[in-house]
């Protein structure tokens, strides 16, 4: 069952590129960003994952904390990381058990794993979805903008 604004974050327990186990619910007080990609090295996700890298240090200012899922391996996502210089946690998915936690749909005719981002709040509580596809830059955009409403409306 996917999972709808206002849902808490669901517990979960991954590997990142540096083979250290990260569980959701360490990350208290702090705005998350989960976002799944299909899939490493490849052009669009190279360029969603920099985009992420490029604006982390605006997003950790303004409080927010970010994750990368895919279903890659954990020596894969080491490479990816390394030559990208990615600057947070890419986790590994391999069994597609996350992402089947939190409804991420496929995307091209159900052929490909799909590309969807999850805003949490401090309080773990789903701000926002954002599920374009093929608009890859739109994904950091939006969260920033997102959190920096949610931290105004307080």
């Amino acid at each position: 069952m996917a999972l709808k604004i206002g849902d808490n974050l669901p517990e979960f327990s991954l590997y990142n590129q540096s083979n250290e186990l990260i569980l959701s619910t360490s990350f208290k007080n702090r705005f998350l960003v989960i976002f799944f990609y299909p899939k490493d090295d490849t052009p669009g996700c190279t360029k969603e994952v920099c985009s992420f890298r490029d604006s982390y240090s605006e997003l950790k200012n303004i409080g927010a904390e970010i994750i990368g899922i895919s279903s890659d391996s954990i020596t894969n996502h080491q490479k990816f990381a390394k030559n990208f210089y990615v600057n947070y946690n890419l986790l590994s998915d391999y069994k597609k058990k996350v992402r089947k936690l939190f409804g991420v749909p496929k995307s091209f005719f159900g052929l490909l794993p799909g590309r969807v981002t999850y805003i949490f709040d401090p309080n773990r509580k789903l701000l926002k979805i954002i599920n374009l596809q093929f608009d890859i830059n739109s994904h950091t955009t939006i969260s920033k903008k997102i959190i920096k409403e949610y931290k105004i409306s307080e």
